[in-house]
């Protein structure tokens, strides 16, 4: 049984990455985000075909999350110099293009494990999402399937509620009222 993570401190994790501006490489640990809120997702391999359509997705609403204090951390279990080819690779030609976001590399694919998004037989990770607090409480995951990509409105609907601070019913989107407890 897969231990709960939801409500907890996040896992630590500190990777080696490729910079989104493809010119370079960094590193990113959960310690870099403490302030600000993090998602921080997982795909399972460089170079597929729905994993693009996702991070791309995520790159073009990075504006959109920057405006909510949150930044935006791809992982698989690449390493940073195919994640590095990947982004320089023209997206006509099943490349990235240039992120506003780093991928990190989770080669050895310890942080997979520890967020329990490893398939442990095949070596990559399932699409897991995770919500990070700005204190580092790990808020939201979502792990679903990898034939099936996220979807960016979500993301941004239930960080928006979790920035809310109260209790949000079914379908609750920004505007709406919080729900009160008498």
């Amino acid at each position: 049984m897969a231990e709960r993570l939801v409500g907890r401190k996040a896992p630590n994790f500190n990777m080696e990455t490729a910079l989104g501006d493809g010119t370079g490489f960094g590193n990113a640990q959960l310690s870099d985000y403490k302030g600000k809120w993090l998602v921080f997702f997982f795909y399972p391999l460089d170079f597929t075909f729905v994993c693009p359509t996702e991070i791309t997705a995520l790159s073009d609403a990075a504006e959109e999350f920057k405006k909510l204090n949150t930044e935006i951390l791809g992982v698989s279990v690449d390493s940073k110099h195919s994640h590095k080819a990947w982004i320089n690779t023209p997206k006509n030609d099943n490349g990235l293009g240039k992120l506003n976001f780093p991928l990190a590399s989770d080669i050895t694919k310890e942080v997979a494990r520890d967020y329990g998004v490893l398939i442990e037989e095949e070596g990559v990770a399932l699409r897991g999402l995770f919500i990070v607090d700005p204190e580092g409480e790990l808020k939201y995951q979502v792990v679903n399937h990898n034939d099936v990509g996220r979807s960016v409105e979500e993301t941004l609907r239930v960080l928006q509620a979790l920035q809310s601070g109260g209790l949000c019913p079914m379908n609750w989107k920004p505007g709406d009222k919080n729900l009160v407890v008498k």
